[in-house]
Order: C-alpha cells, then sequence, then structure tokens
C-alpha cells in the first residue's frame, strides 16, 4: 500500500504535459476578415491602376497650361467662382473688393 501512495505521490509532483493553445474563436474571424479586406483592396488597386495612369498622363498634359493660369493669378482668395459664356470661354471674375493686381514685369514676371 505504500508503494501505491509513493506512485501516487510521484504522479502527482511530474509536471503534467502542457496541451498546445489554440487561438480564441474571434482571433480567428478577425484573421479572417483582415485577410479579406486586404484582397479586397488588392484587388480594388489592380482594378485602378489603368485609371490611375491615365490620369498621370492627362495631368502631365496639362502641367503647363495650369503653370500658365496660375502665374496669371497672384491670389486665389482675390477671385471668385468662374463660369463659363455661352461660347465657351471661360471667365475668372476678380472680386471688387480685391486690391489691383501687382505689376508685371518686363518678362511677364511679377514681385510678390
Amino acid at each position: 500500500m505504500k508503494a501505491h501512495l509513493i506512485a501516487l505521490l510521484i504522479a502527482l509532483a511530474a509536471p503534467a504535459p502542457v496541451l498546445a493553445q489554440e487561438p480564441a474563436p474571434e482571433e480567428d474571424g478577425f484573421d479572417l476578415m483582415e485577410e479579406g479586406a486586404k484582397l479586397l483592396l488588392r484587388g480594388l488597386m489592380a482594378e485602378m491602376e489603368p485609371a490611375f495612369n491615365e490620369m498621370g498622363k492627362a495631368l502631365q498634359e496639362v502641367e503647363p497650361r495650369i503653370k500658365e493660369l496660375l502665374s496669371l493669378i497672384d491670389d486665389m482668395r482675390y477671385y471668385d467662382a468662374p463660369y463659363m459664356t455661352p461660347n465657351g470661354d471661360i471667365v475668372i471674375p476678380r472680386r471688387k473688393t480685391a486690391p489691383a493686381p501687382p505689376e508685371a514685369g518686363p518678362k511677364g514676371e511679377i514681385d510678390l
């Protein structure tokens, strides 16, 4: 009987096998949702890439004209919203309360 008691004490004192921890169900669901969102965004980016490339090319083409327009406008706060006339001209009216525009130099530059 003593032998059984000693065997029981040894068995209780020995370390128990450790069970592998499994992630909580919420964590698995979150990981799946995260992966799904990543796949969705990758798909959208792949689908939109040609449009972004075309937009970049279009902006490069109009960049000189935009710079030219901005060189004529001293401060956007001095102008009202643009409008189109019946013949297709676009007018950006200067506000009547705006100070006089700066004088252009001989090469068209403006001192600010």
